[in-house]
């Protein structure tokens, strides 16, 4: 990886971003923008690690699950440095967010401040594989609507970076977001990221504010289509799996 991928890098950068307002995107709308998060070394770095498969603990075709056409691998640890850096970093500045959350819900779970105590809560379940992915995705590929919970203990948030620029390395393969009020049609929020952009979104469920007190509502996500050529995001999930 290169140098100003180190994790002090890192976390100064976690640190500048306006957290104040993905903390309202987030409430308002179920996913925030992080916009340029990583540069394109960063991102040419992560997805030149697809092939490596000594790094991963996993590879999953979709199609043969019915999820979907494309692949994603799962990282084991130790992480790549980049990625488990950002999973330390950016996960206190969400646990506020993710605390009122379930307080609106009335969901008794409290997040603790650190990532590295929540990992340990997760691995004193039985939760003791990463879960962080790199997925990829040719002309045709796609990704259907899903949550990705993995056990117990969930944490409500997560993120994911796209790697390849969109109209240049690949057409289509847009991010998508769909929410089911109660008693309401679906709702579909579509995401413009662009190569090194982040989102931050939902991973289950989140409060929405009716004229009656908060509601739960149901989020999944996935990927469209893509029209032509390649496509490479990184997802960074808090959670660990059984």
């Amino acid at each position: 990886m290169p140098a100003i991928a180190t994790p002090q890098s890192v976390e100064q950068r976690v640190g500048a971003i306006d957290w104040p307002r993905a903390a309202g995107e987030l409430d308002a709308h179920g996913c925030a923008m992080l916009e340029g998060l990583l540069n394109t070394d960063e991102c040419d770095a992560l997805s030149a690690l697809c092939p490596r498969d000594d790094l991963y603990r996993s590879r999953v075709v979709m199609a043969r699950h019915g999820f979907g056409r494309g692949e994603y691998k799962y990282f084991d640890y130790p992480l790549p440095d980049m990625i488990g850096a950002l999973r330390t970093a950016v996960y206190p500045h969400l646990v506020p967010v993710a605390n009122a959350w379930n307080e609106a819900m009335r969901i008794d779970v409290r997040f603790p401040p650190s990532h590295a105590a929540f990992l340990r809560r997760c691995h004193q379940a039985g939760q003791l594989r990463p879960t962080p992915l790199i997925l990829q995705y040719a002309t045709g590929d796609y990704n259907c609507l899903h949550q990705d919970l993995y056990g117990e203990h969930v944490f409500p948030i997560q993120l994911a970076i796209l790697l390849s620029e969109p109209g240049r390395d690949f057409t289509g393969g847009e991010f998508v977001l769909t929410e089911q009020r109660p008693r309401m049609q679906s709702r579909a929020e579509v995401v413009p990221l662009r190569k090194g952009d982040a989102v931050l979104f939902a991973v289950h469920h989140r409060p929405v504010q009716g004229t009656r007190g908060a509601y739960r509502v149901n989020m999944r996500h996935g990927v469209s289509r893509l029209r032509s050529g390649h496509r490479h995001t990184i997802g960074v999930i808090f959670h660990d799996a059984r």
